[in-house]
């Protein structure tokens, strides 16, 4: 067997269909794990010859990934999540890959479509992720948004949109913040098990380096007012993140002073206004203009 497609399922009824038939000419093996769907989604699985398997719903996606690689019998493997889909071009290359046998593991750009629209800025292109690989060659701890541990060698594929996984992400606000509240939960304890200790700092500082990432250095301003809306989402995740930390350790009380917070404060501005001078240096095109922009940046 060459090719084991794995996909993880919650509820995932009006999305797993386009995700299998995206596979169809791939896979000699679509591999189901479902967390316990209420919905008709491994009831559609089966329908399309998967092997579905149950997992417990632990509320994020890689202890049951890590079982579907278990339960996988291909030699490699393709993961996709069922609000994801392959496009023809890219088959043919990972078919073309497992063909020469040369390759242990592919980083694969992705495609994000949040809120109707393909992001390309904010880090949120091109997203590598490896997703295609022999198995055994690539294994996940069970933290959420873990990084995988590779071996052998590896591939990245160019960051064009053919050979790109198409991801169908947020599609509301609402969906965002459930899975924001899902997510800060677990990011929460995991923090406190690591040792952290709550700052009322980290809570001006984490969600302001969040933004700036994002929006500043990821360029986001170039998705305009998506982008803006994404940085402002993400810096959120991360304030609700800290703030769960503090909830946890009961709302313990720390010394806040005012000159502290104004301190504070103008650490974040001068951070801000770094990042918007830069970004206009790095904008404009004239040269001389962009010289003067410099200057002042320096005396300023």
């Amino acid at each position: 067997m060459k090719v084991s497609v794995v996909i993880n399922t919650w509820n995932e009824e009006k999305n797993i269909k386009r995700c299998l038939e995206s596979v169809r000419h791939l896979a000699d093996e679509i591999v189901v794990i479902d967390m316990h769907s209420t919905d008709k989604t491994a009831e559609v699985a089966r329908k399309y010859g998967a092997k579905v398997f149950s997992h417990k719903h632990v509320g994020y996606v890689e202890p049951a990934r890590n079982y579907g690689l278990r339960c996988a019998q291909g030699k490699y493997i393709f993961i996709l999540d069922a609000d994801e889909e392959a496009p023809p071009v890219l088959i043919k290359k990972l078919k073309e890959i497992a063909e020469t046998d040369e390759v242990d593991f592919v980083r694969i750009p992705r495609k994000n479509i949040i809120f109707g629209k393909w992001i390309k800025h904010s880090r949120w292109w091109p997203d590598y992720n490896i997703r295609f690989f022999k198995k055994g060659k690539v294994t996940w701890s069970d933290k959420i948004h873990s990084i995988p541990l590779t071996k052998g060698r590896g591939e990245d594929l160019k960051p064009t949109e053919v050979n790109a996984i198409i991801h169908h992400h947020y599609q509301s606000i609402s969906q965002y913040l459930v899975r924001l509240n899902r997510y800060t939960d677990i990011q929460a304890k995991e923090l406190v098990g690591s040792g952290y200790k709550f700052t009322w700092q980290d809570i001006l500082q984490k969600p302001t380096g969040e933004f700036l990432s994002r929006f500043f250095a990821g360029e986001g301003y170039k998705d305009g007012l998506y982008g803006l809306v994404l940085a402002l989402l993400q810096a959120f995740s991360e304030l609700i993140k800290y703030l769960k930390v503090w909830e946890s350790q009961g709302f313990k009380a720390e010394e806040f002073l005012f000159s502290d917070f104004v301190s504070e404060m103008k650490r974040v501005s001068k951070g801000v206004t770094y990042w918007i001078k830069a970004s206009l240096i790095k904008e404009t095109g004239n040269t001389r203009k962009k010289f003067f922009l410099k200057i002042k940046s320096k005396l300023f």
